[in-house]
C-alpha cells in the first residue's frame, strides 16, 4: 500500500488569505479581464464618488451628458457588442465594469446598463443596418444617450398588456401612448418604444424632438436619486416606416433585450454589497466601544464573516453566469437565478452593515444607506423578485403559475 505522495518542491506555495478576494477569484480573470475592471474602479473613483453623495442628496445627475460621453470613450458603453464603434468585450468583462460602476452608485450603472443592454442591445440586435450606422456609432461614443421604453404606468410585470399603440398610416406609423420609470428619458437622443400593433408587439426609434413626444423627469424620488428617471409621453407621434425595427415581432425582442440587462445587474449588485461590506469592515477596525475595536467582539465578526460569505458567493455566481454567457450557453432562468440572489443578498449585505455603522450608517458620510435605497429600485426593476420566482418555479415544476 502506497503512500500519498508530498508536493513536489516546484509546486507553488499556497498563497496567503486575502479579505479583500477570500475565495481567491481573481485567478480565474486573465490580464484583459483585470485591466477592464481597473479602468472602470479608477474612473468611478476619480469621477463619481468624490460628488456622488452631493448628487443624490440633491436628487440630481447634472453632469450626465459629461459623463455619457467620458464613459464612452473608455469603452463602457455597448461594450459587449461588436462593430459600430463597440469594444466587444467578453461577458465577464462587462460584469466586471458594472460590478464597478454600482460599487460607485446604482445610477450610474443604470446608465451604463440602459445605454448598452437595453437601447443598443435592441438596435444592435433587430434593428436594420441603416439604424445600426445612424445610431450606435454616437451612442458608443457616448455623444447620443438611448432610453428603453417599456413599462407602463399601470403595466410593469406584464408587458404583453401594454395599452401603448402603432396603428399604420400610410407608409408612416402612428403611435400613442405613456411609458413609465424610464432612465436616461429626459436626456436622450433616441428612445426605443416598445407599442402594439395589429401583428404583435414592435419597437420603434422615436429620436427626441419628434413632434408629439416628450419625456418629463420624474422628481420626488428616495432611490436612485443620483439618477434621471421619466416619463414618456407619445400623442400623435408620426414616425416614417423605417423607425421600426424589422427584426423584432412580439415579447421576443423586448424581452431579450432585458434578460442581456438583467445579467448586468447580477454583477451590479455586488458592487454595491462590496462598497457596503468594505465600509462596514473599515468602520468595525476603527470604531471603539468598551475599550477596543468593535470588529474584535464575536457578534461584529459574526455579522463580517456572513457578509463576506454572500458577497463573494455572489459574484462567483456572477462569474459563472458571465462564462456561461461566453461560451453561448446561459439561459434566461439562470439569468433569473443570478439576479433573484444577488440583489437580494444585496440588500441582506447593507442592511447589516447598516447596523455595524450603527447611526452613522445613515449618513451620507458613508455610501451604506445610499446603496440600500437604490438597491430598492433595482429589486423591482428588471423583473420583480416575485417574478423571478415564478421563472424558476416554471422551469422546477414544468407548470406556469403566471395566469
Amino acid at each position: 500500500m502506497s503512500s500519498q505522495s508530498s508536493p513536489s518542491s516546484s509546486s507553488s506555495p499556497v498563497p496567503s488569505f486575502d479579505p479583500a478576494d477570500p475565495l481567491g477569484i481573481d485567478d480565474l480573470l486573465d490580464p484583459e479581464d483585470l485591466a477592464v475592471r481597473d479602468t472602470m474602479r479608477q474612473w468611478a473613483a476619480d469621477r463619481v464618488l468624490p460628488h456622488v453623495a452631493e448628487w443624490y442628496e440633491k436628487g440630481e445627475l447634472p453632469v450626465i451628458r459629461e459623463l455619457s460621453r467620458e464613459l464612452g470613450s473608455i469603452g463602457a458603453l455597448g461594450m459587449s457588442l461588436t462593430g459600430y464603434g463597440c469594444a466587444g468585450a467578453t461577458a465577464v468583462q462587462y460584469g466586471l465594469a458594472c460590478l464597478e460602476l454600482e460599487a460607485a452608485d446604482s445610477g450610474i450603472r443604470s446608465l451604463v446598463s440602459v445605454q448598452g443592454s437595453l437601447a443598443m442591445y435592441a438596435i444592435h440586435r433587430f434593428g436594420s443596418e441603416e439604424q445600426k450606422q445612424r445610431w450606435l456609432p454616437p451612442m458608443a461614443a457616448g455623444e447620443v444617450i438611448g432610453c428603453f421604453g417599456l413599462t407602463e404606468p399601470d403595466h410593469g410585470s406584464d408587458p404583453g398588456s401594454m395599452r401603448t399603440h402603432a396603428k399604420r398610416d400610410g407608409t408612416d406609423w402612428i403611435l400613442n401612448g405613456r411609458k413609465m420609470w424610464i432612465t436616461n428619458g429626459s436626456v436622450a437622443g433616441v428612445a426605443v418604444v416598445w407599442a402594439q400593433t395589429e401583428d404583435g408587439i414592435r419597437g420603434f426609434l422615436v429620436p427626441a424632438g419628434t413632434p408629439g413626444f416628450s419625456a418629463p423627469e420624474i422628481k420626488h424620488k428616495w432611490s436612485l436619486r443620483a439618477s434621471v428617471t421619466s416619463e414618456l409621453v407619445l400623442d400623435d407621434v408620426r414616425l416614417p416606416a423605417d423607425a421600426v425595427l424589422p427584426e423584432a415581432t412580439g415579447l421576443r425582442g423586448p424581452l431579450g433585450c432585458l434578460s442581456h440587462a438583467r445579467y448586468g445587474i447580477v454583477w451590479g449588485a455586488m458592487g454595491a454589497a462590496r462598497s457596503s461590506f468594505e465600509a462596514a469592515l473599515d468602520y468595525a477596525k476603527s470604531r471603539e466601544q468598551f475599550g477596543r475595536p468593535i470588529g474584535g467582539f464575536q457578534l461584529t465578526q459574526a455579522k463580517l464573516a456572513d457578509m463576506a460569505v454572500e458577497l463573494h458567493k455572489g459574484i462567483l455566481l456572477a462569474h459563472h453566469l458571465g462564462r456561461r454567457m461566453d461560451a453561448g450557453r446561459l439561459r434566461p432562468e439562470q439569468v433569473s437565478f443570478g439576479k433573484l440572489n444577488n440583489v437580494r443578498e444585496a440588500i441582506e449585505i447593507c442592511r447589516t452593515a447598516r447596523t455595524i455603522l450603527g447611526a452613522n450608517g445613515i449618513s451620507l458620510e458613508y455610501p451604506v444607506m445610499r446603496h440600500a435605497t437604490n438597491l430598492e429600485s433595482v429589486l423591482t426593476y428588471e423583473g420583480t423578485v416575485e417574478m423571478h420566482q415564478l421563472v424558476l418555479g416554471k422551469a422546477l415544476t414544468g407548470f406556469d403559475a403566471f395566469r
